[in-house]
């Protein structure tokens, strides 16, 4: 998998970078975790802070270009974010309720 940002802008006001990239892949189409932890290793950036808005694949390619956005601190990516984009970024799952046996 190999990543190529395309358009990157720096949004000042929401203290965030803004990215396009296309992931060139030769397999399936990459996992959203996968693409994060590719996109926060080349930015410089950590995990908790990389957001991956959508990804579009089309058919037939080995394409897939993507919108993402990396956040200075995770207080300000938890202010901005839409709840479903946190959701679908959080790549741990959440404890179980242990029940009483």
């Amino acid at each position: 998998m190999d990543i190529q940002v395309i358009e990157e802008k720096n949004n000042t006001i929401l203290n965030r970078r803004e990215l396009v990239f296309k992931v060139i892949h030769e397999e399936a189409t990459p996992s959203r975790k996968s693409v994060v932890e590719r996109l926060a290793a080349t930015q410089n950036s950590k995990v908790g802070l990389v957001y991956v808005d959508n990804l579009k694949t089309e058919f037939g390619k080995r394409e897939t270009i993507g919108y993402a956005k990396i956040y200075e601190t995770a207080e300000r990516a938890k202010e901005i974010e839409r709840a479903h984009i946190i959701t679908r970024n959080t790549f741990t799952k959440p404890q179980e309720a242990k029940t009483e046996a």
